[in-house]
């Protein structure tokens, strides 16, 4: 949990509310050998999205679905899939938890670690394509899910996080935990400016 600039924005008047989006984005690492010991970082790993593969970490954000802030966050090699770590980006007061499809079929995970939440996750297809009315209701769970990418973006884009900075996740779990605090910082900047002159 981002503790410290939590703290800050409740006294500002910005809570969690009771829905979270999940989700999951990959933190390039250096894959090449030239280095003092001559070996890839042990702690970061492949994982292959779509035709591609990619050698890293994953950034895993839990995001309130009203306000966009980063209330969790974890990280992992690339290789861990992200249905592995939702225990670790619920605060347990949830009423509604979104996700794409990696997250499908965790309700034994939302019935231990938020007993109230409904499920909206992304449905997957199995051997028998989505039904007319399941692909709509995907549709409309994309549009709520789709606001996860706004706090990505400003991680990625404004703080520059797209690729660790040392080897091994402990030192880069510490600078994504700030780099998160800063995200949430920065989304509400103007909404701070104003109680302040207010």
């Amino acid at each position: 949990m981002l503790t410290g600039s939590g703290r800050h924005l409740r006294a500002q008047g910005l809570t969690v509310s009771t829905g979270t989006i999940v989700d999951a984005t990959i933190i390039a690492a250096p894959s090449s050998t030239k280095n003092a010991s001559g070996t890839r970082d042990p702690e970061m790993h492949q994982t292959k999205k779509g035709q591609q593969w990619y050698f890293g970490m994953k950034a895993h954000i839990g995001v309130d679905s009203r306000s966009k802030l980063i209330h969790s966050v974890e990280a992992t090699p690339a290789n861990v899939h992200d249905s592995q770590v939702l225990p670790w980006l619920l605060h347990g007061r949830e009423r509604r938890v979104w996700g794409d499809s990696a997250y499908t079929g965790q309700h034994a995970v939302l019935r231990a670690c938020a007993p109230h939440a409904r499920d909206f996750t992304q449905r997957k297809a199995g051997r028998q394509a989505l039904r007319r009315t399941e692909r709509a209701t995907n549709r409309w769970k994309s549009r709520v899910r789709a606001k996860v990418e706004h706090p990505i973006g400003v991680l990625k884009r404004i703080f520059g996080f797209t690729k660790v900075c040392y080897r091994g996740l402990a030192k880069n779990r510490h600078r994504l935990v700030v780099a998160c605090a800063l995200v949430n910082l920065f989304m509400v900047r103007r909404r701070l400016l104003r109680l302040q002159e207010a």
